[in-house]
């Protein structure tokens, strides 16, 4: 499984690396809409939407949300700002209040009408808030492109530095009944590989040294965000008895199982280097 793990990647990697830094802002927000959604069909899946119909339309609604975010944006980066920042604050309160929901375990395990559809609606504020942001960064001046691989490596890195580290030397289990595999030391471990990676990037594309606090600072919470974010997934997939959320990718899962970190972790990056200017 570990080999199939790293082989996955090696293919992986390179690709979402020439994407970023090759495409334009609007293909990369494109590429990034069909992945984004291809996961959200995953999540509607583990709250238990089993009808492919009743998926889709789900799915369409927030494609239209979607475009609909384009076009208030169109021909006023002005406004266009605005929006994509409160979406990013919204996607962070959301994130915040998962954070609760991951201490009531019990909490939609009934599978009752009103738990589905939170359920339902988180998938929507987990999911376009990311976008968001991801566009977001992308489209920073003078460097979007090298900035969103950044955040993106760190999440990668966090979680391969929490896998090995957590194989290695973990003992204390960070959420058991959400997560048995997950450790305090993994945790540890995924903290140190992502700060690593963030000051290699930040170096890389010329930071001053005076703003690498900065960039260890969102980079740290950027991380805590990106394991709340695997956690949940992990929540929703143990209170339907599911170990993937799809079968997609070999030695990975489905797609959600590979963006649940990034999509809780970009907003968090977002708003952390428009706040603090790096």
């Amino acid at each position: 499984m570990t080999r199939t793990r790293v082989l996955a990647a090696l293919v992986m990697a390179p690709l979402a690396i020439a994407a970023v830094l090759l495409l334009p802002t609007p293909w990369m927000a494109a590429l990034a809409a069909v992945l984004f959604l291809g996961a959200l069909w995953e999540w509607y899946r583990l709250a238990e939407v089993e009808d492919t119909t009743a998926r889709g339309v789900l799915l369409l609604a927030n494609l239209l949300l979607m475009v609909a975010v384009v076009w208030a944006s169109a021909n006023d980066p002005g406004r266009s700002l605005v929006l994509l920042k409160l979406l990013c604050v919204a996607g962070i309160g959301w994130w915040l209040v998962a954070m609760a929901w991951l201490r009531r375990f019990e909490f939609g395990t009934a599978g009752s009408g009103s738990a589905r559809i939170l359920k339902l609606a988180a998938g929507t504020a987990a999911i376009i808030p990311a976008w968001a942001a991801l566009g977001l960064i992308h489209a920073g001046e003078p460097a979007g492109a090298g900035w969103l691989l950044v955040a993106l490596m760190i999440v990668w890195a966090a979680d391969s530095g929490a896998y090995f580290a957590g194989r290695k030397f973990g003992r204390h289990k960070l959420a058991p009944r959400i997560s048995p595999n997950k450790t305090v030391e993994g945790l540890l471990g995924g903290l140190l590989a992502g700060l690593v990676v963030a000051l290699a990037g930040a170096l890389l594309l010329g930071t001053p040294a005076t703003q690498l606090w900065a960039v260890v600072l969102v980079a740290l919470i950027a991380v805590l965000f990106s394991v709340v974010g695997d956690l949940f997934e992990s929540l929703l997939k143990r209170q339907v008895g599911m170990k993937d959320s799809g079968n997609l990718i070999p030695g990975h899962g489905g797609l959600l199982d590979r963006v649940d970190g990034v999509i809780a972790a970009l907003p968090v990056f977002a708003i952390g280097q428009i706040w603090l200017g790096f």
